[in-house]
């Protein structure tokens, strides 16, 4: 029943189902600067009861409005009218997009015309950084972060609205087609800016296995046939990006990247102003995405401290947006969770543990792989820890700043160090394609980068007389990792830097020594 469902956590393809549902129900409206929101909300309310709205600001004042019927949007649709051809010639396609204008704009009352907007990007780290000053404890800065950054419910009704305004195309070649949001925009880990990665779902497996059978005859569809299944891919994909790109309201700068590992279309979508990334249904994508949304949803520190760490790495140029050498944010997520594996006890289960707590609608076997766990977060025991985010950021930093990277890797599966398959600097298992490295890409300097700064945070939070730095008025606990080291003027912080900066190169020293003599050793193994 729907109370059931609203008093526990829902399932992620509950959550999923529920969202792109509102969405098909929704539209965008770019209005007019001077607007009476009860004026516009009684014009609307003429085509059918308005569930809910809000607003943003993004080259003006923009209107997302959600009907409670979809039958609303084509009494409205029927209403507007085509933008007057004078210097343009228009492309006539009809979408979920319009502009309202007010014919005979009178003088409003300031007051009348005061909406509320809703943020749809973080604020800057200083402003963050002055905000964490004027918190208790490490925690409530690692919270007060976490409310700054995560995605609000406006911007998540917003990404699933521009996945449903693509699937208003994709319908016109596919018509059982969906377009479904995937990452970080559903796995409770998003940030507020971050781009929209969405794929061209077809659903088609399972869905006709019963009815085919019934009656004498196999039947199957006339399709055309393909060598590959990427050249299906890379077509379907080619069409939708030229689709976008010549008849798509608001789509600029579409980018079809076909010979990609996994080929995408990459476009602008300014209506609501993403970067998205289109793909074609990754399954594996997916799994991934739901269980990191199970781990987000099993303990609110999870979640506080995926964000925290993000950010720091952020700050110390560790991640970095363009691709490289890096670690990456989803690295680094996966590094957290296996840290939060490592307590005793647990605070969130292993992979396998939450495979032997699948029932036979949890089963999902892809491309050979088993990406089987538990779809129900009731049947998660709760963990027992009582560990505060002070102790637990501290000591990721301690545990991380110490982890024997030469011998040892990161397998969430089983929730252990295990002995590295091969040499890359750091090995993080794909909790799904077993055989895969998710930080392949991550270079020795920088994972020793990451260790210095892993070392020197640790550092800083042991050495730290909280009381004294607030009497000062100087950043403490958490505000103090967010400032690049050595970038601080005050001399407290220089004098502090000295032991740092001398124990941070020793640390450097020691650990290319080890890698000089374990290249050593490997080339006389040769």
């Amino acid at each position: 029943t729907d109370a059931e469902v609203s008093t526990r956590k829902k399932t992620f393809a509950e959550v999923q189902t529920e969202r792109l549902d509102q969405a098909e129900r929704t539209v965008l409206i770019k209005c007019p600067s001077k607007l009476n929101e009860k004026k516009l909300l009684q014009y609307l309310s003429s085509h059918g009861n308005v569930e809910s709205h809000f607003f943003f600001e993004n080259r003006g004042i923009n209107a997302l409005i959600e009907f409670s019927e979809k039958s609303s949007i084509a009494s409205l649709q029927d209403a507007v009218g085509i933008p007057s051809a004078s210097e343009h010639h228009v492309v006539p396609f009809k979408s979920r997009l319009f502009t309202f204008t007010l014919k005979n704009p009178v003088s409003q009352r300031v007051e009348d015309s005061l909406l509320h907007l809703s943020p749809q990007c973080h604020i800057p780290v200083k402003d963050l950084i002055e905000k964490l000053c004027l918190a208790d404890s490490i925690s409530s800065q690692m919270y007060i972060l976490l409310n700054e950054y995560q995605l609000t419910e406006e911007n998540i009704k917003l990404r699933f609205l521009a996945c449903s305004l693509v699937r208003d195309f994709t319908c016109a070649y596919f018509p059982d087609s969906t377009v479904k949001p995937f990452g970080s925009s559903v796995n409770t880990f998003g940030k507020l800016g971050s781009d929209v990665d969405m794929f061209l779902d077809f659903g088609d497996a399972g869905r006709h296995a019963t009815k085919m059978k019934k009656g004498p005859f196999e039947m199957e569809y006339q399709m055309k046939r393909l060598p590959s299944e990427r050249l299906a891919t890379q077509r379907i994909l080619s069409v939708i990006g030229d689709c976008l790109d010549n008849f798509g309201p608001g789509c600029v700068n579409v980018q079809k990247i076909l010979n990609a590992r996994c080929p995408l279309v990459k476009f602008s979508h300014q209506p609501t102003g993403f970067q998205c990334d289109l793909s074609v249904s990754n399954s594996i994508a997916i799994r991934s995405s739901e269980l990191l949304y199970i781990y987000g949803c099993l303990d609110s520190r999870v979640r506080a401290l995926v964000f925290t760490i993000r950010c720091w790495a952020r700050v110390h140029g560790l991640t970095n947006s363009a691709p490289g050498a890096w670690i990456t944010n989803f690295s680094l997520t996966m590094m957290v969770m296996f840290f939060l594996q490592r307590r005793s006890p647990p605070i969130i289960p292993t992979l396998d543990q939450l495979k032997e707590l699948a029932d036979e609608k949890d089963k999902h076997i892809i491309g050979g792989y088993d990406c089987s766990f538990v779809s129900d977060l009731r049947k998660i025991k709760p963990t027992k820890n009582k560990e505060t985010l002070d102790v637990l950021l501290g000591e990721f930093f301690e545990y991380f700043g110490n982890f024997d990277f030469r011998k040892n890797s990161i397998n969430l599966r089983k929730g252990k160090e295990v002995n590295k398959p091969e040499s890359s600097p750091l090995y993080i298992w794909n909790p799904f394609e077993q055989d895969l490295n998710i930080s392949k890409n991550v270079n020795q300097p920088q994972l020793e980068k990451f260790i210095a700064m892993a070392r020197e945070s640790a550092w800083i939070l042991q050495k730290e007389d909280k009381t004294q730095q607030m009497i000062d008025k100087e950043p403490w606990g958490l505000a103090a990792l967010l400032i690049p080291f050595g970038k601080n003027n005050s001399s407290k912080m220089k004098n502090r830097m000295k032991g740092i900066g001398s124990e941070t190169i020793r640390s450097l020293l020691d650990s290319l020594k080890l890698n000089n003599a374990n290249s050593q050793q490997k080339a006389v193994g040769k």
